[in-house]
């Protein structure tokens, strides 16, 4: 094997394979990146097995030539070392040669390294899937859902089911849960499918590939394309193709948790209120809980006050857009609402209460496609 690479493009690919290497697998080959050189351009494939990633770098695209194959060949390459070495060649250009024995030269300018390659016939197959449910989202899209629902997962390991987001596929709707058991992060999204009998249900995919996945997608890109299994769930972008296996087990049904009514309901600025609960927090932090209480008082105000016996106390003070219903007097984590409005991307929010020790609901004003379900806090 024998090729010369452009060396920005190989950083950026190393980087994202990486994202998919872990250092503590009991599979030592996996503590490696595979390397394959065709005629096509070059293949790096990192993984942990449950998780991988395949990046190709290709030999050209549009004007821009970023590979010169020689010889094409394989070869896998210790990553810890192999990401370091490629960061700091000193030329904008490596050349890559795999000797007997796997034994590998890489040259920039003045710097020469050789590294001690494995066999690419130990390393694991990528999963064969059967491209049977398949399904497109735009990618900024993809990574909106990501980001306004991955938070929510659990990062206990008691229930695992719980650590990933359950996506169900019903009526041309994509609809992705998460919950951690004190809080529930919902958004939904119509699908362009060629096949109107596509749906599924229960497919959790494990929070830490989504997160992985959100890193490595250009927003630019037009389209992810999603293929859906038993065990497994591919994800194909330009050039990258990642796969993760499903999490083992039946979801919870939340569908009975969110109310669909309300005994209090407030319309709030989104941004204001998030300030403000910062702002109310600062003294509970040190507590365990970060617990913020909430109360209604006259003409449309609403009081969220913290109490640190060692510290002190905050009051602070918000005029709602709208109140209407019953007074008021509930207690929540502060963390949880603060991690739930950043994801809301709007304006306004209408929060519905069906009392102190009911879980609330979150939502942008008319506007159901997310929903943020929280857990209230017994003080009251």
């Amino acid at each position: 094997m024998k090729v010369k690479i452009q060396l920005n493009q190989l950083i950026e690919a190393v980087q994202d394979v990486m994202k998919a290497v872990s250092s503590r697998t009991t599979i030592p080959i996996l503590t490696g990146i595979k390397m394959e050189v065709t005629y096509d351009g070059v293949h790096l494939t990192g993984s942990d097995s449950d998780i991988s990633i395949e990046r190709l770098i290709p030999v050209e695209e549009g004007d821009l030539v970023h590979i010169e194959v020689k010889q094409e060949g394989s070869v896998v390459l210790p990553a810890r070392y192999f990401s370091e070495i490629v960061k700091k060649l000193p030329n904008d250009s490596v050349e890559i040669e795999v000797g007997e024995r796997f034994e590998t030269t890489l040259r920039s300018g003045a710097s020469e390294f050789s590294l001690l390659g494995l066999d690419p016939e130990e390393y694991p197959r990528l999963p064969q899937i059967e491209e049977d449910l398949v399904f497109e989202i735009q990618s900024d899209l993809l990574k909106a859902m990501i980001r306004q629902t991955v938070f929510a997962v659990s990062t206990s390991e008691t229930r695992p089911i719980l650590t990933g987001v359950n996506w169900t596929l019903t009526d041309g709707v994509l609809n992705c849960i998460a919950t951690d058991s004190h809080r529930l992060a919902e958004r939904k999204m119509p699908i362009d499918s060629q096949s109107e009998e596509l749906s599924f249900q229960n497919v959790v995919i494990p929070g830490k590939s989504l997160n992985e996945l959100s890193k490595i997608l250009d927003e630019n890109a037009e389209k992810v394309q999603i293929v859906v299994t038993n065990n497994q769930i591919l994800f194909k972008a330009k050039n990258i193709l990642l796969f993760s296996r499903l999490l083992d087990g039946n979801y919870p049904d939340t569908s009975k948790l969110i109310p669909s009514e309300s005994k209090t309901t407030f319309v709030l600025k989104t941004k204001e209120f998030l300030q403000a609960i910062d702002r109310a927090s600062l003294l509970a932090r040190e507590g365990r809980n970060n617990v913020v209480k909430l109360a209604t008082l006259d003409n449309q105000t609403i009081e969220l006050s913290s109490n640190s016996p060692e510290i002190g106390k905050v009051f602070e003070h918000m005029i709602a857009e709208e109140i209407e219903g019953e007074e008021l007097k509930i207690s929540f984590n502060a963390k949880y609402v603060m991690e739930a409005l950043k994801v809301m991307d709007c304006t306004e929010i209408s929060i519905l209460f069906t009392g102190a020790m009911r879980p609330f609901l979150i939502q942008p004003v008319s506007d159901d496609s997310i929903r943020q379900l929280i857990l209230p806090v017994r003080t009251y």
